[in-house]
C-alpha cells in the first residue's frame, strides 16, 4: 500500500513539474536561512515573537516589565486631554504596581507606586510649554504672512473697456 501511495505522490509531483509550478519560486537557489547561524536554543520563540510581532517586553518577569511601564508613563500620559485621564492612567499603574507589591515573584528589582500628584504637574508643564510653542510658531507664521504683500490682480472683462 505504501508503494501504492507513493506511486501516486511522485506522479503528482512529475506532473507538477511538467506544468513548471517549482519554477521561480521565491528563495530559489538561496541557502535555507539561519542555517549559517550558530545553533540557538530559543530559535522557535524568537521567530514566533517576529512572525506574530510581539513585543519582547511581554516575556520579561513582572518587576521588570512594571519598571518599564513606570518609565515610559510621561509619553503615554502626554497626549490625554484631560488631568482626570492622566490620574485614572497612573491610578491603574499603581494598582498593578501594589498588587505585585502584595506577592512578590521574579528577580528583586525595587518597583514603587508613582507620584500621581508628580505626573499630573510635569503633565501641566509639557501642555504649557507646548502651548506656547504653538503660540510663538502661530505669531511668527502671523508676522511672515502680514509681511508678505499681496498684489490682487484685477479682471478686466472682455466688453468693457477702461
Amino acid at each position: 500500500m505504501t508503494t501504492g501511495w507513493e506511486a501516486a505522490v511522485e506522479a503528482q509531483i512529475r506532473s507538477a513539474q511538467e506544468r513548471g509550478e517549482f519554477d521561480n519560486l521565491p528563495g530559489a537557489g538561496k541557502p535555507i536561512p539561519g542555517r549559517d547561524l550558530p545553533y540557538d536554543e530559543s530559535w522557535w520563540i524568537k521567530s514566533f515573537l517576529e512572525r506574530e510581532r510581539i513585543p519582547g517586553d511581554l516575556l520579561l518577569p513582572t518587576p521588570l516589565q512594571l519598571r518599564r511601564r513606570v518609565e515610559r508613563l510621561p509619553g503615554e500620559v502626554r497626549d490625554l486631554p484631560t488631568e482626570e485621564s492622566v490620574r485614572t492612567v497612573v491610578a491603574a499603574l499603581n494598582r498593578e504596581i501594589v498588587d505585585f507589591l502584595r506577592s512578590p515573584s521574579g528577580p528583586r528589582v525595587a518597583v514603587r507606586p508613582v507620584n500621581v500628584e508628580e505626573t499630573v504637574r510635569r503633565w501641566r508643564e509639557e501642555r504649557e510649554r507646548a502651548a506656547a510653542e504653538r503660540v510663538t510658531t502661530a505669531a511668527v507664521a502671523g508676522t511672515a504672512t502680514a509681511s508678505v504683500r499681496v498684489r490682487r490682480r484685477r479682471w478686466r472683462l472682455p466688453w468693457r473697456r477702461r
